[in-house]
Formats: structure tokens, sequence, C-alpha cells
């Protein structure tokens, strides 16, 4: 029975380990924390999950939430020009819902899973000394590190020709909120994607928490501008603050969006998070001191700012990519080239899409996009077509991302 190693208990590191372990490889996994430390902890992140990474979860029975997450229906798009003032709305239903559960919830349940089932987890946070140490004993046939905070991220070099930012290109604010009222433009549960142009963009996402059905208000905010507001903050903002100033800035720039949100309060007492960080690719492999190789999953090695909703999707698709891999190797070594040629699938296969699109979606909408999307609030079938590109973002190659391509596409639909 083939030994893996994996450091990091998040989408990708559980997902890939309850699989492996599903697939009868003798699995370990290191985790920082403990379930109950998840569980009781400050929110981690914003996710929308789309069918396809969904289904990655549900061939091996990870989808315990699908019956209790609300179903998010579609994508709503508000453009303000100028601030304060709606300009355009494109309502982009999805072919099959999506879902957001709290990483609170998910990855506490996933780590018992891991226990329950053979996986030999070990709660203890691991150093490049622990990592090379590990390494050179010589009992696992492949390591893995899926750990993309912290120390060990620093040992996979950054890959400059897949990384034109040197430094973050959004502020990012979260609130997991209940009480918000629905859109009354469309009731349904959906993502909503209010862009307020040069300044920032504000995200709600239903999603499911530990006191049931709820609403994440993200703002992702451009950089020394007026949305800005959570920078130079050092730690974390006291949570009332937080979403007084998520809710004032609503208020001044999306007053639509304020009008539903009298009622709005805080999940729990640590249902709030601020930070930034600059996209980067690095290098899939990592050489420690002692000789030993190391391979990178999801964002060690694909971190992609949150503006597409491509985090958590991204490291479900890598996990499963790497799965197949691990499973198709047989019993051949897992040496550096395989390591490599396993990255690089996935790069083909979804990394450079996704991350092709979100970096340009940073930037201001060339026009070609600008085109599309006043189409699309015009006409469902492309407003479709953008919402199935979260879905497959491999799609937007073919007609979002390159102007010749948008410009025959519009008018073959137009």
């Amino acid at each position: 029975m083939r030994k893996i190693l994996i450091v990091g208990a998040g989408q990708a590191g559980l997902q890939l380990a309850l699989s492996l372990r599903a697939e009868g490889y003798e699995v370990t996994l290191m985790s920082a924390r403990t379930p109950d430390e998840i569980r009781n902890g400050w929110v981690t992140s914003t996710q929308a999950m789309f069918d396809m990474s969904l289904e990655t979860e549900r061939a091996y029975g990870l989808n315990h939430w699908e019956n209790e997450a609300p179903p998010i229906n579609g994508l709503r798009v508000a453009l303000s020009a100028p601030p304060g003032q709606l300009a355009l709305q494109i309502t982009a239903p999805l072919d099959k819902p999506a879902q957001s559960t709290d990483q609170r919830i998910k990855m506490a349940r996933w780590l018992q899973d891991a226990e329950e089932c053979g996986v030999d987890v070990i709660y203890n946070a691991v150093t490049t000394q622990d990592l090379d140490a590990l390494t050179q004993i010589g009992r696992y046939d492949l390591t893995v590190v899926a750990a993309g905070k912290g120390d060990l991220v620093a040992m996979f070099d950054r890959d400059p020709s897949r990384s034109p930012y040197a430094e973050p290109q959004r502020g990012l604010a979260v609130a997991y909120v209940h009480g918000l009222e629905p859109d009354p433009q469309w009731p349904v549960p959906h993502v909503g994607f209010h862009a307020v142009p040069g300044l920032g963009e504000l995200f709600v996402i239903p999603g499911l928490t530990h006191t049931g059905p709820c609403d994440i208000l993200f703002w992702e905010a451009v950089p020394g501008g007026p949305v800005d507001r959570w920078a130079g903050h050092q730690g974390r903002m006291a949570p009332e603050q937080h979403l007084a100033l998520t809710l004032g800035l609503i208020r001044e720039y999306l007053p639509w969006v304020h009008e539903r949100a009298g009622n709005v309060r805080l999940t729990d007492a640590k249902a709030t998070l601020h930070g930034r960080y600059t996209p980067t690719v690095r290098r899939p492999v990592a050489h420690l001191p002692g000789g030993g190789k190391v391979l990178g999953l999801a964002d060690v090695v694909i971190a992609n700012d949150p503006i597409t909703g491509q985090g958590s999707n991204t490291a479900a698709k890598a996990a499963h990519h790497y799965l197949k891999a691990i499973l198709a190797r047989g019993d051949q070594p897992f040496d550096e080239q395989w390591m490599t040629d396993t990255f690089e699938g996935f790069w083909t296969a979804h990394g450079q899409a996704v991350t092709g699109w979100t970096n340009a979606m940073v930037q201001p909408l060339p026009p070609h996009v600008q085109q599309i999307l006043g189409a699309a609030s015009q006409n469902e079938r492309i407003a479709r077509r953008f919402a199935a590109g979260f879905v497959d973002p491999n799609d937007f190659l073919n007609w979002f991302v390159d102007p010749e391509k948008a410009t025959a596409y519009l008018a073959e639909v137009n």
C-alpha cells in the first residue's frame, strides 16, 4: 500500500486525503488545528462552489451539506457609474445551483471523517525543518503540501512568467451576516456582484454557517482608494466595527443594497475577516535542504485574487486532478518529473484559464468586456454563458477574454 503525506487541512488537502483513503492508500494528514479549534474559530474564507467542483466532492460522498446550504441559482451583476447610481444589471442564471458552506463547518467535519475512515491525522503545525526531517526518514512515497498560508509556501519559488503582479490588487474584507432582505429584482438565492468602477466590488454570497443560512458581505477594495478602509488596521478589527464599516460603504456606494440591510447583524462573534495578498503562481516542486522534494497543491502554487470566486473551486479541481494522477501512477515512483508533469497537466486543464481570467478582472474592464456585459443585460443567452464560465472558466477563452472572439460571438447571437 502506497503511503502519502499531506500537509494542510483545507479544501484541497482534506479532499485529497479523503479520496485517496477511499481508494485504499495509506494517508497521513497534518493539520495545524483540531476540529474544535476550526469550528470555534474565526471565519477563514468566502466560497461559492459551482457544480463542476461540487461534483468532485460528491464522487466521494463528501457533500454533507447538499440539502442544507442555500442553492445559489446564478449571479446578478450590477454596475454603478458614477458611484451610488445604478447603471446596468445582469441576471445570469446557472444551469445547476452552486453552494457555499462556511469552511469552519466543512473542514471540522472533514477532519472527523478523516479520523473515522483511517487517515492518520496529526495535529501539529509544520515548519520547513519538520518537513525536511519527515522526507529524510523515507516513510512516505509522496509528500504533498496543501497549506496555502504560512512559512511553507515560501519554499515554492514564484514563477515570474505566470505572476504579473508584485503586490496585492485588492484589499479584502468579509462579514457573515443574518438579516439581509432578498433582492426584490430576483428574490431567489444568488451571488450579487456589485461593481464600483475604479474603487472595488461588493459580493453578496448566500451561504450556510453554524447558525443556519446566511449571507456573506465581501468587499474587494482597490488599494489606496476610498473603499480601502481596512488598510492600516493591524491585526483584526473589532467585529462590530468591521460590520459598521462594511454597511457604511454599502450605504455610500450601493444604496440599492443598503435598502435591504436594515436588519443585518453578524452571524456570530467571529464572523469577520480582512487582509490582502499578492496573486502568485509558484513552481510546483520545492527542494528541501536534506534533498527531499515535495509537491505543492492548490493555493500553495496557484493563489489568485478572489474576485472571480474561484479559490475553492480551483482547490477542489486540483485535488481531483492530483488524485487521478496518483492513481494512474500505480507503483512507479513519484519523482520530480512526475510532480512537474502533474502540475502542468492541471495548469493546462484548469489553472491557466482561471488565472488569466482572474488577473484580467482586477484591471479596468476593456471595451470588449463592457460590450459583452451590456449585451448580457439584454440577452439571457449571453448572460447564461457568462454564468457558465464560473463553472468552467475554460469557456471564457472561447469568447470572453479575446476581443476578436468576443466581437464574433456578439455578432452571432445578436
